[in-house]
């Protein structure tokens, strides 16, 4: 039977239309002072992120006009490119603070771990649609799973970026979780996903630091409990309604990365407690629609597919308000379509995008 395309859904565009609005303006609230200061043009951040959300706007009317399924036969070249462009940041990216995370030249650079989020998700939905009938075993069944997700996950280890690399694992396990892989194999991957992220912070002495500061961020306030510290004053000072738009102070120098990853620490402190309910509320609307559009799809794949984008949504913005609000320890991921950045806003607008189309052929 041909698939008729409907309306798109609504209430998946409306809070995403709502965030990205909210993020330029805080964008430019958070970081008008200092970049006048660095760059002589208060408006340095905010003109490259309107240039990006111009981008990534026009990639989401492609991809909600591109029907889905058509992503099933680029599922496997996108996933081989996106792993190529992992390595090769390794080998030629740029680095910066300690990482290396970017290829390109300047402000046309990018990070290719982005790439990869949006690859793997549509790669496991193909793959796990068509052989749901094996999820039952380990070797032929989840184990080739695990094995492309560890080969993922040490390749953006090695920039560093754990953060990314726990969305991914996350996302990889809620997907198999989803797609009807067996508990028991389940169970025993949780565990051994918890030991591998606590190696991982055990070997690398700046996450133990990072992790130390975490549990006690006033141990250590002028070194690696000061972003936690700032967070909270930032949080803790807005109150109900907050300072006002513009009127916040941790932003002068006080909060590192208070225009990406800690944005919503100036949310909160300048909207107050309103304006921060406000954007989980609407990411939660976006959440709730994403699995309904899952639920409703017309094939396994679609399900599978919208699943994946909105858990891979859902666990990046989890994981930056946790680390904002002194939950998480500190690690550098970014709040989807608030947060300054091209690279995370382009390709959660890509995948959005893709979401939307599928809500157009689900079923009402």
């Amino acid at each position: 039977m041909r698939r008729r395309a409907g309306p798109i859904d609504f209430w998946i565009l409306l809070p995403v239309v709502l965030l990205l609005g909210i993020g330029i303006i805080m964008v430019f609230s958070a970081s008008a002072l200092t970049s006048s200061y660095n760059y002589g043009d208060a408006f340095y951040f905010l003109k490259r992120q309107l240039a990006w959300a111009a981008i990534g706007l026009s990639g989401l009317f492609f991809t909600m006009q591109f029907d889905y399924t058509h992503l099933r036969r680029l599922a496997t070249p996108f996933l081989g490119l996106a792993i190529i462009l992992l390595v090769l940041v390794l080998i030629i990216g740029t680095a910066s603070r300690g990482s290396t995370r970017w290829l390109g030249v300047g402000s046309l650079s990018f990070q290719p771990s982005e790439t990869i989020k949006l690859a793997m998700v549509i790669f496991l939905a193909a793959s796990l649609a068509q052989n749901r009938q094996h999820l039952h075993y380990l070797v032929q069944g989840i184990g080739p799973y695990l094995a492309l997700m560890a080969l993922v996950c040490l390749l953006i280890l090695a920039q560093p970026d754990l953060g990314t690399a726990v969305a991914v694992a996350g996302t990889t396990y809620l997907m198999l979780t989803v797609a009807g892989a067996d508990k028991r194999y389940l169970a025993l991957l949780a565990v051994l996903g918890v030991a591998a992220v606590a190696l991982a912070i055990v070997i690398a002495p700046y996450r133990m630091a990072r992790f130390t500061a975490f549990l006690d961020p006033w141990a250590d306030p002028r070194m690696y409990g000061w972003q936690t510290i700032q967070s909270l004053l930032a949080i803790g000072s807005g109150g109900l309604f907050g300072t006002g738009l513009g009127e916040g102070r941790q932003k002068l120098y006080y909060l590192p990365e208070n225009h990406t990853d800690f944005i919503f620490a100036i949310i909160s402190e300048e909207l107050g407690f309103i304006g921060a309910a406000l954007v989980v509320i609407l990411f939660l609307i976006l959440v709730w629609r994403g699995f309904h559009t899952a639920f409703k799809a017309p094939d396994a794949f679609g399900s599978l597919l919208a699943a994946g984008l909105t858990i891979m949504l859902a666990l990046q913005a989890l994981i930056n308000m946790g680390v904002v609000t002194g939950m998480l320890p500190v690690t550098g991921i970014t709040l989807p379509l608030v947060s300054y950045g091209g690279s995370s806003l382009i390709f959660s607008l890509l995948g959005i995008g893709i979401l939307l189309n599928i809500s157009r052929y689900a079923q009402h």
